[in-house]
């Protein structure tokens, strides 16, 4: 009985060149191939049925829709993006008001007001003031009755033994309660002109005292008042 030979021992049929090779990606292109070469090597005595090819022309349209409408969609995000940095950018120069619970104190800073917004009338309030590592620095108050909305402290910059505190981020307070002895919420603010626009996050951010303010976070924005008095 002849010896049987098995094909891979045939010269030529190296195992390597039997594996399968391709890619993993199935794109336009790719899906256009396999159509083109399922449609170039069909059996002529069993073509392929009508509705099957049907259906795969429109698997084909709708992979087509898709990367049209993803560009389309990239288009119209890029544009948002480059219209939301010129709308911000036009608030740069303007008075803004927003939700902070953080005062800046340069080195030569001798008053930085402090603002809040109470939300009913109050008897008392308070502001603690903390640095970076939460430990409290000075504690003002305020003793006359308070009308709801607005309000303001100002802090000379020292701490509770009357020493200048260190330049640099820190972290306020408010507490407030009515003649009946009850609390009154109040939302601390910061004030200040806008300096510039910051895209660093990824998102635009306005620069106002030196901390960078969300656009989230801004309550009013108005325009700057005149320094300049009538002769």
């Amino acid at each position: 009985m002849a010896n049987q030979v098995s094909p891979l021992s045939l010269p030529g049929a190296a195992p390597d060149s039997l594996k399968p090779q391709g890619s993993s990606k199935l794109g336009k292109e790719e899906f256009l191939k396999l159509l083109t070469t399922q449609l170039a090597n069909q059996n002529p005595l069993e073509p392929v049925d009508n509705q099957a090819f049907i259906a795969q022309l429109a698997q084909f349209a709708t992979v087509e829709q898709q990367s049209q409408m993803n560009s389309t969609l990239e288009s119209l995000l890029m544009a948002q993006a480059s219209s939301n940095q010129t709308g911000v950018a036009n608030l740069v120069g303007k008075d803004v008001t927003f939700a902070s619970d953080k005062i800046t104190r340069g080195a030569a800073d001798t008053q930085i007001t402090i603002n809040g917004n109470l939300v009913d009338k109050a008897t008392k309030v308070n502001v603690i003031i903390s640095d970076a590592s939460g430990k409290t620095v000075r504690t003002i108050s305020l003793t006359a009755e308070t009308a709801a909305g607005p309000v303001s402290i100002d802090w000379d910059g020292r701490d509770s033994t009357g020493k200048l505190a260190p330049a640099g981020q820190y972290t306020v307070k408010f507490t407030a309660e009515n003649a009946e002895k009850k609390p009154v919420a109040v939302a601390p603010q910061g004030k200040g002109r806008a300096s510039g626009v910051s895209f660093a996050d990824g998102v635009p951010q306005l620069i106002v005292n030196g901390v960078r303010v969300r656009l989230s976070d801004v309550l009013e924005v108005n325009e700057p008042r005149s320094t300049t008095t009538a002769p």
